[in-house]
């Protein structure tokens, strides 16, 4: 795909302008070439990469010339989420490079134990490495898990769809699960058990606690006025 691009005086503090135009500031850099900085539409940009991604040549025209690149990398305001710069790549395109290429997973929908809650589909590589031309590198790999019927059972490296004349994936074993249907399990926590002494202790320690309740009561007890001796009404004999 095409993205139209404008070379780009500002730098540093000075590109803050081009975002108020929703303006992208961008670079592009290759071997042989020195870096070029350049100025994006944020819409035009967002769309494009939103269909090519990180795999998929992309032509940037600027004026009589067109640069055919990868994106190499992206900074997000980490407030905002909103792109705020764009590096590109000029790769030879005589020449094998290796990227990442991202997973997709399908069909969860349509498998009957991840629909009834029995069962999840674990991704286990979100990226796979690959390498090949950059006109031949596939945008992703998608993975169809609704043939899946048995827990332990997944999609291994082998068994993905790709050109594998024009596309290797080199270092990985191709029997490596990409993806696995693993069991649902809900863990119960475990009743913790008291032993019989643990028990005596506890009835002994309630025992001696009500004891000593009652002993400071008694002892906070007021105590009774000491009673008067009674004058006798018999008169002394003389």
């Amino acid at each position: 795909m095409q993205l139209k691009a404008e070379k780009r005086q500002e730098l540093g503090k000075k590109t803050k302008t081009l975002k108020q135009e929703n303006k992208i500031p961008a670079v592009i850099f290759g071997k042989g070439m020195d870096s070029l900085s350049i100025t994006l539409d944020h819409n035009e940009f967002v769309k494009v990469f939103e269909e090519e991604g990180e795999t998929n040549i992309i032509d940037i025209v600027i004026g009589s010339e067109t640069y055919k690149v990868l994106v190499k990398e992206y900074q997000l305001n980490p407030v905002t989420d909103k792109l705020i710069h764009v590096s590109f790549y000029k790769p030879d395109l005589t020449i094998k490079t290796q990227v990442q290429v991202p997973v997709s997973v399908i069909g969860e929908e349509k498998n009957e134990l991840i629909k009834n809650g029995e069962a999840l589909a674990l991704l286990l590589m979100q990226e796979i490495t690959v390498e090949a031309l950059p006109t031949d590198l596939p945008n992703e790999f998608i993975v169809d898990v609704s043939g899946l019927t048995e827990f332990g059972q997944g999609i291994n490296i082998s068994q993905l769809k790709y050109d594998r004349e024009k596309v290797e994936i080199p270092d990985i074993d191709p029997e490596e699960f990409v993806v696995r249907l693993d069991e649902v399990t809900i863990e119960e926590e475990p009743e913790e058990e008291v032993s019989e002494e643990a028990a005596l202790e506890g009835i002994e320690a309630t025992e001696e606690t009500a004891a000593e309740e009652i002993e400071g009561g008694e002892e906070g007890k007021p105590e009774a006025p000491a009673q008067q001796p009674q004058e006798s009404s018999e008169k002394p004999q003389e």
